[in-house]
C-alpha cells in the first residue's frame, strides 16, 4: 500500500508545518475525544433523566451501557470499512450521524427511544476513535507516529476531566437535554472540521477492494499476526485496567474516604494531569527508548501502583493519601502505556490501519465493559476490588507488553532470513 513507512524515512510530510500539524491534530483530538465526552457530559444529569422519563437509576443508567455497546460494535465495523472507501467519508458520516443521533437523544420521549439511539450514537461516534488513528498512520512514517500519539494521548487525557466539569456547569443554565444538543451541534462542528482541514490519507490504489465483506475479513488476518495481536492484547488489559478505576474510583473517595464530590473531582484531575504528563513524557522518551522497551516499563510501573495499593489493603490498610498516591502512579504510567501500544501496533498494522484500529479499539472497550461489573460485584467497601481487578488486568497487560517485544525480534528476524535468501 502507499502508505508512510520506516522504509522511506527522506520522505517529508506536509504536516511537519506547524499550523497544518495543529489543526490537524486539534481536529483528531476531538473526533477522538467527542465519545468520551457523550459518556461524561451527562453523568451529572442522571438523576433528573430519570425523573423526566420516568424511569429508575438502572433504566438511566442502561444508556451508559447502549452507547459503550455501539462504540464497541463501530469499531470493528467502521475501522475496515475505512480501508475499503477511505477515510473521509467514514469520518464526515460518521460525524454527521453522530449529530442527528445527538438530536435524537435530545427530544427522546422515552427512555426506550433514548437508550436505542445511544446505541446509534456509540457506533457513529466510533468512526472519530478509530479512523483517527488510522489517519494518523497514513499520514506520518514510524519515527512521527510516537510524537503524533503522544500529543493526541495528552489532549484525550483532559476529555474525562472537562467532561463532567462542563455538563455540571451547562445543567445550572438548561435541562439535561442541552447536553445532547451541544453534542450534536459539536458533530456538525466536527464534520466541518474533517471537510476543511483532514486530508484523504488512504488513496484508492490502496484500498481494499470487494466492499464491506473483505475489509471485516481483514480484521481476522491482522488478528492472525502475532506482532500485531500481541500488542492488541496488552492495550484490551490496560483498557480493563482503566474501566475499573472508572468504575471504583467514585466509591472509593466519595464513600470510604467521605471526600465531598468537589475534592473527589480534585483526585481524578490530578490523576488525569498525571496521565497527560506521561502522555507529553513519552515523545520525548521515544528519541532514547523503543516504543516496546517503553511499553514493558510503563506495565511494570502501572501494575507495580496497583499491587502496591492491594497490598497495603489486604494488610496493614490504605489511608486516602496512600490510596491516592497508588492509584496516581498507575494513572500517570498509562499516559505511557496507551500511545506506546497503539504506536506499536498501528506501525506493525501497517497493511490493514483501520482494521488495526478496530481491534485496539474493539478489545480495550469490550474487555474494558466486562471489568467494570467485577468491581462493583465484590463491593465498595473497600479499595481492595478495585485495586485486584486493576493489578490482575495490568499484570496480564505487561505480559502481553514481553510478548510484543518478543514477537517483534521473531518478525525482524525471519523478515532478515528472507532477504538472506533472497
Amino acid at each position: 500500500m502507499t502508505t508512510r513507512s520506516a522504509a522511506a524515512p527522506d520522505a517529508a510530510s506536509p504536516y511537519t508545518v506547524a499550523p497544518k500539524r495543529l489543526r490537524l491534530l486539534l481536529v483528531l483530538a476531538g473526533l477522538s475525544g467527542v465519545s468520551p465526552l457523550a459518556t461524561d457530559m451527562y453523568v451529572p444529569a442522571m438523576p433528573d433523566l430519570a425523573r423526566s422519563l420516568a424511569t429508575d437509576a438502572s433504566g438511566a443508567q442502561l444508556s451508559l451501557t447502549s452507547f459503550l455497546v455501539g462504540i464497541i460494535a463501530g469499531q470493528l465495523a467502521l475501522g475496515p470499512l475505512s480501508d475499503a472507501v477511505g477515510r473521509r467519508p467514514v469520518l464526515i458520516g460518521g460525524s454527521v450521524v453522530f449529530a442527528g443521533f445527538s438530536l435524537v437523544c435530545a427530544l427522546a420521549p422515552t427512555v426506550a427511544v433514548l437508550n436505542s439511539a445511544r446505541v446509534g450514537q456509540g457506533v457513529a461516534g466510533a468512526a472519530g476513535i478509530v479512523v483517527s488513528r488510522a489517519v494518523v498512520t497514513d499520514l506520518f512514517d514510524d519515527r512521527e507516529l510516537p510524537t503524533v500519539f503522544s500529543r493526541l494521548g495528552a489532549i484525550g487525557a483532559m476529555a474525562p476531566v472537562l467532561a463532567p466539569l462542563a455538563g455540571g456547569a451547562l445543567l445550572l443554565l438548561v435541562p439535561w437535554r442541552y447536553v445532547f444538543t451541544v453534542l450534536a451541534l459539536m458533530g456538525v462542528a466536527l464534520a466541518a472540521g474533517v471537510w476543511r482541514w483532514i486530508p484523504e490519507s488512504h488513496p484508492p490504489d490502496a484500498r481494499l477492494t470487494g466492499g464491506l465483506a473483505p475489509s471485516l475479513r481483514a480484521i481476522g488476518r491482522t488478528a492472525a499476526q502475532p506482532a500485531v495481536l500481541a500488542p492488541v492484547l496488552a492495550l484490551a488489559c490496560g483498557g480493563a485496567a482503566v474501566f475499573a478505576y472508572i468504575a471504583g474510583t467514585t466509591f472509593v473517595f466519595q464513600d470510604i474516604y467521605h471526600l465531598s464530590p468537589a475534592l473527589s473531582s480534585l483526585v481524578y484531575g490530578v490523576n488525569a494531569l498525571g496521565n497527560m504528563s506521561g502522555s507529553l513524557a513519552y515523545g520525548h522518551l521515544t528519541r532514547h527508548r523503543s516504543p516496546e522497551a517503553l511499553l514493558i516499563i510503563s506495565g511494570v510501573l502501572a501494575t507495580t501502583g496497583a499491587a502496591a495499593l492491594l497490598l497495603l489493603q489486604t494488610t496493614t490498610g490504605s489511608n486516602m493519601p496512600l490510596t491516592w498516591l497508588c492509584l496516581l502512579i498507575t494513572i500517570s504510567a498509562f499516559g505511557l502505556f496507551f500511545p506506546a501500544v497503539i504506536t506499536i501496533a498501528q506501525s506493525r498494522g501497517r497493511a490493514a490501519p483501520g482494521a488495526t484500529s478496530a481491534l485496539l479499539g474493539g478489545g480495550q472497550f469490550l474487555l474494558g465493559a466486562a471489568a467494570s461489573p467485577v468491581v462493583g460485584l465484590f463491593g465498595t467497601q473497600s479499595p481492595a476490588p478495585m485495586a485486584a481487578v486493576m493489578a490482575v488486568s495490568l499484570t496480564l497487560g505487561t505480559l502481553a507488553a514481553i510478548a510484543t517485544k518478543r514477537t517483534y525480534g521473531e518478525q525482524r528476524q525471519s523478515r532478515e532470513r528472507v532477504l538472506g535468501e533472497e
